[in-house]
């Protein structure tokens, strides 16, 4: 299809309309192709020896080291490893030029995240002179081409497998899964391949004999609603395949939000008060990059014992700062951090409305607080100007 010897064979193949584009190892691709001495390197985004792993390029991940994984544990697991600091404007700056690829191929697209988004291709094989399956193949040799990154392909008859088939085959991968061959793909696959089921439900199948998409089938409509009540529905028809969700290019980012895993159930405050911290950092630079600003700060946390716990908090204006959104998030952990250990953390804003509305107004019940804002913008211009390890905040290391 663009003279690769990878080329993808299917009986469906130029029947099929929906896709799945996820850039492979996107945060570290995009350091790699910013400092061509990354090149062939194992390379963490992250925090300092203390802090944890954002991600990883997949030369880290062969030796173990995987998200949310303490930085020591990374570096024991690959000591040659190189350390970068995250650049979250940089990573939405390149995210817009795949977009604007992906904008060019049709005009239904639904961003999930800054690289991965889904693609209803349906009608476009007139306008394009070649059918989808064509233009995804395309698609992702422009973007190495022309903006230095490389992405896999999920291409089949709605968004639940396109999503799955996008991850079968990465890096440089492009899978298809037809609607003739759903169901005897999907029985002998474990049921975590869904989107969503989180440990907590991973349990909760577990503990009804529920492993695989085979196991799922053996129970009927009513007793899946019964036993897992809202969420049956959704499990009966992802059993056959089955997804009417169409792909939305107006549907709303609802919020931001950065949450971990920890390996071992904590109730150490000074850890968990760094955790929160570098969250709001990262939500902040996203919603910086995304010009974005949040009503509502939300802290999520997971107990030992898998009950979530989650806490929101109204704000008197939409804010971007991580300054407001720490402390914010700091006092919802105040009132119930007692209640540990925990084994997820998670700080994000919701409510989101355009960033020239946000942080307009000072604080009465806080008079330093312009002071901190007006500090936290300063910081912002020189990690823009000499990189992100210009500043660091003595939390940050926790």
């Amino acid at each position: 299809m663009c003279r690769s010897p990878r080329v993808t064979s299917h009986p469906e193949l130029f029947d099929l309309t929906i896709a799945h584009m996820d850039c492979d190892a996107f945060y570290a691709s995009v350091e790699k192709r910013d400092n061509p001495e990354l090149d062939g390197k194992p390379v963490i985004i992250g925090g300092g020896h203390r802090g944890v792993v954002s991600t990883c390029c997949y030369i880290a991940r062969i030796k173990g080291v995987r998200s949310a994984m303490p930085m020591f544990q990374a570096l024991k697991l690959c000591p040659e490893a190189i350390v970068v600091k995250g650049r979250m404007n940089r990573y939405a700056e390149v995210s817009r030029q795949v977009r604007a690829l992906m904008d060019e191929l049709t005009p239904v697209v639904e961003p999930l995240s800054l690289d991965e988004a889904f693609m209803d291709l349906k009608g476009t094989a007139k306008l394009h002179g070649a059918p989808p399956a064509v233009m995804l193949a395309r698609l992702t040799k422009r973007m190495q081409d022309e903006i230095g990154i490389t992405g896999s392909i999920g291409l089949s008859h709605n968004k639940f497998l396109a999503k799955v088939a996008s991850d079968l085959d990465k890096p440089r991968g492009y899978s298809v899964i037809g609607a003739a061959e759903t169901t005897e793909f999907l029985r002998p696959k474990p049921v975590r391949l869904i989107w969503g089921i989180g440990p907590a439900a991973q349990a909760s199948l577990d503990a009804a004999g529920i492993r695989t998409f085979d196991d799922l089938l053996r129970w009927d409509r009513r007793d899946l609603n019964d036993r897992f009540g809202s969420m049956g529905e959704k499990l009966y028809a992802l059993a056959r395949g089955e997804d009417a969700r169409r792909v939305s290019s107006h549907a709303p980012v609802k919020g931001l939000s950065n949450e971990t895993t920890f390996n071992e159930d904590t109730s150490a405050i000074d850890l968990l008060d760094g955790h929160i911290w570098r969250m709001a950092e990262k939500v902040s630079s996203r919603a910086k990059a995304n010009e974005k600003a949040g009503r509502v700060v939300t802290l999520k946390l997971k107990r030992s014992n898998h009950k979530l716990l989650s806490k929101r908090q109204s704000l008197h204006q939409p804010t971007q700062l991580a300054d407001t959104i720490y402390r914010t998030a700091r006092a919802l952990f105040d009132q119930v951090g007692e209640q540990g250990p925990y084994r997820l953390l998670g700080v994000g804003i919701s409510d989101l409305v355009p960033a020239r509305d946000a942080d307009r107004e000072g604080d009465l019940l806080d008079p330093d607080a312009g002071k901190r804002a007006e500090a936290e913008r300063a910081t912002d211009a020189i990690r823009k100007k000499f990189g992100k390890d210009a500043i660091l905040k003595g939390r940050a290391l926790r």
